[in-house]
């Protein structure tokens, strides 16, 4: 798995521009089965993928922490909000709460399990929202996740050859 974690910039770096004119024209002609396709592809890779196999994304990224999420974490705890909040949160550059730290502070790295797992935040619970409905409107954020998530590049690369978009090119005669 380390291997592959490495490798996994350098190959969704080399599918970038192809992944952007594929959604891109994804968006443009959207098929109706759409969502039904991307939970086809989901469960798929998710029955052979084992997250704790590789805990990429606890290890690199923060969640965003709703409302809800920072009370149901902080009451887990027996913390106030405003304590859970100074303690573990701080505001993006796009203004929402997010982890102080990487990796995530509730993460073991022995064995990627999570510490807060039955109270996790919705975004975790969702990630890497593959299955999500209405798919084709976070296809930026599938993009960038394929920088993450070794399962989301594997479930965009399956998508284009389960939903190839040929270009309509004419060839004018000479």
């Amino acid at each position: 798995m380390e291997k592959r974690l490495e490798q996994l910039p350098k190959l969704a770096e080399e599918s970038l521009k192809e992944n952007r004119k594929y959604f891109a024209n994804l968006k443009k002609r959207t098929p109706k089965n759409l969502d039904y396709v991307m939970q086809e592809l989901h469960d798929a890779e998710f029955a052979k993928t084992d997250c704790l196999d590789c805990g990429n994304c606890c290890k690199t990224t923060s969640p965003i922490f709703t409302d809800k999420d920072t009370e149901r974490i902080s009451k887990h705890f027996k913390m106030k909000v405003i304590d859970f909040t100074n303690t573990y949160l701080q505001r993006d550059e796009d203004n929402f709460m997010v982890l102080k730290s990487s990796p995530c502070s509730f993460l073991d790295e022995s064995d990627n399990t999570c510490s807060i797992y039955d109270v996790r935040p919705k975004a975790c619970a969702e990630y890497p929202h593959t299955n999500r409905r209405k798919f084709i409107g976070i296809t930026d954020l599938t993009i960038e996740n394929t920088f993450i998530c070794p399962a989301t590049h594997r479930i965009v690369e399956n998508l284009k050859k389960v939903l190839p978009l040929v270009s309509k090119v004419k060839k004018r005669r000479s």
